[in-house]
């Protein structure tokens, strides 16, 4: 296997390469190589069914990458060690008899040819300890479901297409459920928090029931080398009827989203609920008295674990997270609150000198008896006084706001980062009424800094389209020319279903001639590797715009992608407001002239 097993390279933004191959041994080999000998760069890697999505720190590096991938010699590339997981499983599941139908099978044997298959653990993604199994009988090759659930439950088994996969915690999706299980598949813990890797072979164990194991006692059952169960003879029956909802319950994890985040490594601000802090000696807290709509612990997040379903998550506007921390004098890693749409009050234990930057939004700091306040100004540090409480209002430009703290805010990090991620459920609990944060000792001697502009000047008022400058690619040839000008000469705007992971987009009603964007393609997309800022499009033709909690896969093309740069601002857009797209340079930036832009679109292959 030489450089020849690239097929193609595609650009996917101004910082990534989605490297196309033609087999998934290839894609393995690739990924093994780039894991163990990183490009100059190189931030994150991450195999997907066909491709491998290379991502690296700026532009340069990624310009120069194209070349040093095509000439690597993937021969002798080194293979992780491949594992036996054994995974027990109830096959009791909600569509068994559906994919039964669908095969043309009987429900055991159904059970028969997912038991008997050479299971191997292709790639990750979706989610932390979502792992692709390959290798499946071809007969149980079936379609999702027409309606995707909104919540799967956490150890369900399932097919989708050419793959099998566990679920590993509680979540939307849309295949096909056959069975159960209490193995842990994602354990911050373990020294490999996902208990399938890629290149692991994974055997099914059909049981009547689950035996509740603790995790230590999962991860070595898992990890035996167990001899392959090869089906359902002798058994009778292994269609199990519907358990008890109490052992159901149990087997598919906590009800509570606070336990079940520090199952999964998150670590919660304290609560006076929890243990009491007085002030001692130069140690100061930040007690939350209001969080707001969203209030949520934000550094510059956690790449490197694209490879495991993680993203990088981090402050959705990065901009104004480095301005927070830069007016107090702290590191650019610092952890900040992120607020959405104001409402936050907090109160200080100690005295401390803090900073706000972002969203335009009305502060207050009011005294401790409330008999008098003061405006807290913005992108300026300012002194909260011990007893003393700070308010936001609603924003009247923006929606985030970012506030710093001198010294960050030293919450216990989780894979080398403070972020919460909404998305996977790492990192620290969403804040609520009564947590307490406590502030970090100062770093250093850096100085407090000086007043500075705000950032969100080129947002607009709401009546005039914000301006965001795009890329096209790395999917732009399953739409033709004629969606480069829908996307561009027409306004879109932000609807109320935003969030961390992206900001969906409709047409504009006001523009009689908008229209979602058409393909020249049928079929599905493999799933790859999709970068933030992607503007990814589902068969609405609707576009949604990837923020910092993407998923780190998509089965849908990526028509283009938002350069960093303007990032910032795409997470500030309140619902609502008119979008513009433009194609620019990827080098310089420059926009693209309309016959330029409809160039970079191939008519496709209907």
């Amino acid at each position: 296997m030489t450089g020849s097993a690239v097929t193609g390279i595609r650009p996917a933004g101004t910082r990534a390469l989605l490297v196309e191959l033609a087999s998934l041994a290839d894609v393995t080999a690739l990924h093994a190589q780039l894991k163990a000998h990183p490009l100059p760069g190189q931030v994150d890697v991450l195999a997907a069914a066909a491709t491998v999505l290379v991502r690296f720190a700026g532009r340069r590096e990624t310009v120069s990458a194209a070349a040093q991938i095509r000439a690597l010699d993937l021969t002798h590339a080194e293979l992780p060690e491949a594992r036996t997981v054994t995974i027990d499983t109830v096959y009791d599941g909600g569509d068994l008899a559906e994919v039964a139908r669908l095969t043309g099978l009987s429900e055991d044997a159904v059970i028969k040819a997912h038991t008997g298959s050479s299971w191997m653990g292709g790639f990750g993604g979706f989610a932390p300890g979502f792992t692709y199994l390959t290798g499946g009988d071809p007969v149980l090759n079936v379609p999702r479901r027409n309606s995707p659930r909104t919540a799967v439950p956490a150890g369900s088994v399932a097919l989708a297409g050419e793959y099998s996969a566990v679920y590993p915690r509680e979540s939307p999706g849309g295949w096909q459920l056959i069975g159960r299980t209490n193995a842990v598949m994602w354990d911050l813990d373990r020294p490999d928090p996902a208990l399938i890797r890629p290149g692991d072979h994974v055997i099914f164990n059909p049981v009547r029931e689950l035996v509740h194991l603790t995790t230590q006692e999962t991860q070595d059952r898992a990890a035996s080398d167990l001899p392959a169960t090869t089906g359902a003879e002798g058994m009778g029956s292994l269609v199990s009827p519907a358990s008890p909802r109490e052992e159901r319950a149990s087997s598919e994890g906590s009800g509570s989203p606070h336990r079940a985040r520090e199952a999964e490594g998150g670590s919660a601000a304290l609560r006076d609920d929890e243990t009491s802090h007085p002030n001692q000696g130069d140690q100061s807290w930040l007690e939350i008295k209001a969080p707001g709509l969203q209030s949520l612990v934000q550094d510059l997040g956690r790449p490197g674990f694209a490879d495991l379903g993680v993203s990088a998550a981090g402050a959705a506007d990065l901009r104004s997270a480095r301005q927070a921390n830069r007016l107090v004098g702290n590191p650019a890693t610092a952890a900040v609150i992120e607020n959405l749409f104001g409402g936050l009050e907090v109160v200080a234990d100690g005295d401390t000198v803090l900073a706000l930057a972002g969203a335009e939004v009305p502060a207050a700091v009011v005294s401790p008896d409330g008999s008098r306040d003061r405006p807290a100004p913005l992108n300026t540090p300012f002194a909260l006084l011990d007893g003393e409480t700070l308010t936001l209002g609603t924003p009247f430009r923006g929606v985030r706001s970012y506030l710093a703290a001198r010294g960050g805010f030293a919450v216990e990090p989780v894979l080398g980062s403070r972020s919460t991620d909404s998305m996977s459920g790492i990192g620290p609990a969403p804040l609520e009424a009564g947590a307490r944060l406590p502030v970090g000792p100062v770093a250093g001697t850096s100085p407090v800094g000086a007043p500075e502009p705000g950032a969100l000047d080129a947002l607009g008022d709401g009546r005039t389209p914000t301006e965001l400058r795009i890329t096209a690619g790395p999917r732009q040839d399953w739409f033709g020319p004629d969606a480069a000008q829908a996307l561009t000469d027409h306004t879109w705007r932000t609807t109320n279903e935003s969030n961390r992971i992206g900001v969906r987009l409709e047409t504009d009603p006001e523009d009689p001639e908008a229209h979602p964007l058409s393909r020249v393609r049928d079929g599905e997309l493999p799933s790859e590797g999709v970068v933030a800022g992607s503007l990814q499009v589902p068969p609405s033709g609707l576009p949604v715009l990837f923020l910092a909690d993407h998923p780190v896969t998509g089965g849908y093309p990526v028509i283009a992608a938002v350069v960093p740069q303007d990032l910032p601002l795409a997470a500030q857009l309140p619902p609502g407001y008119p979008v513009r797209f433009v194609f620019v340079n990827p080098d310089t930036l420059a926009p693209l002239s309309p016959d330029a832009a409809a160039a970079l679109f191939p008519e496709g292959t209907p």
